[in-house]
């Protein structure tokens, strides 16, 4: 994912949904193109947090949806 910070930024801070998912992390969702970013990351508090990983698929994996645009 190098090069891709402002887009990994954008979806947590934009996102087109956000699921549940394990151990107390969420999944910013943002579609572009015809596939998917997904951005796991932690919320520590409202304004610290951090990403754990970010990944792109055409398939999203059926979690809870949290959060929906």
């Amino acid at each position: 994912m190098k090069g891709k910070k402002r887009d990994i930024l954008n979806a947590i801070a934009s996102p087109s949904l956000v699921q549940k998912g394990d151990m107390g992390t969420l999944l910013a969702v943002k579609k572009t193109n015809g596939k998917y970013l997904v951005v796991v990351y932690k919320e520590l508090s409202e304004t610290d947090g951090f990403v754990i990983t970010a990944y792109y698929t055409k398939v999203l994996r059926r979690r809870i949806v949290l959060w929906k645009r």
